[in-house]
């Protein structure tokens, strides 16, 4: 068994935990990350995966924060050993128009959507390199590729996570460090399940397969990137939308 320590930022939200059970399938030692000051959640939410028979280790992580990651890489290093793989899954949105998008949903989203992967990504990048060795998978979205009405700040932030993608590929590949984008389109998680029914219904009209994705078909493509094998492919973005936006 693989021993290699994959990280999970928002692991325990809906897609990280199908990043998590993923990775831990493929022998990897997982560490999922929690927002601070929600430690009891985690603790429920790692004893829920226990049960499940997926044993995790859990971290608290506020990505927007460069100390926080400093500090939880430094806790993963002493307690686990050096991050080989890292899943950048933490996001937020703050939604509204131009018009009306304070300076602070545009801030905050900015930090942690795109800010927060280079924070957290500074720490295990250079170990990575000194090894030889390192997998980095950034999920971003399908809004990064054609845009959102009430967006900007999120569509400009996955939309440069990409670029971020892109740029840092070409400082690993002669390394062994692969970096890698997933473009998720609508997955059932607690976020599409908060949109109004009727919202939902016109846009499952316009995916071509008929309906939205499951969690397990994005962490599917992470389990791919991250593997042992996938030491040629680097700097590329898979889109995973049921053809909902296709380029």
């Amino acid at each position: 068994m693989n021993k290699r320590i994959a990280l999970v930022t928002g692991g325990i939200g809906g897609l990280g935990t199908a990043h998590c059970r993923a990775l831990r399938d493929q022998g990897r030692i997982v560490v999922a990350t929690y927002r601070p000051g929600t430690e009891e959640r985690a603790r429920a939410w790692q004893e829920e995966r226990h049960g499940e028979g997926y044993e995790i280790h859990i971290c608290p992580l506020d990505v927007s924060d460069y100390d926080s990651c400093k500090a939880c890489v430094e806790r993963i290093e002493q307690e686990l050993g050096p991050v080989d793989i890292l899943i950048n899954n933490a996001g937020i949105t703050r939604d509204r128009t131009m018009k009306k998008m304070t300076r602070e949903e545009w801030d905050a989203v900015i930090e942690v959507d795109l800010s927060g992967a280079w924070n957290i990504t500074r720490q295990v990048f250079p170990g990575m390199l000194e090894r030889g060795w390192g997998r980095i998978v950034n999920i971003s979205s399908i809004n990064a590729q054609k845009g959102q009405f009430g967006q900007v700040n999120y569509s400009a932030a996955k939309a440069g996570l990409h670029g971020f993608t892109k740029a840092l590929a070409r400082e690993g590949a002669r390394k062994g460090v692969t970096v890698n984008t997933i473009s998720p389109g609508y997955i059932d998680t607690a976020m599409t399940r908060a949109v109004p029914k009727e919202i939902m219904e016109k846009i499952i009209e316009e995916i071509p397969v008929g309906h939205i994705g499951k969690p397990e078909d994005i962490a599917r493509t992470v389990a791919f990137l991250t593997a042992d094998e996938a030491d040629y492919i680097t700097g590329a973005n898979f889109s995973i939308n049921g053809g909902h936006h296709m380029f």
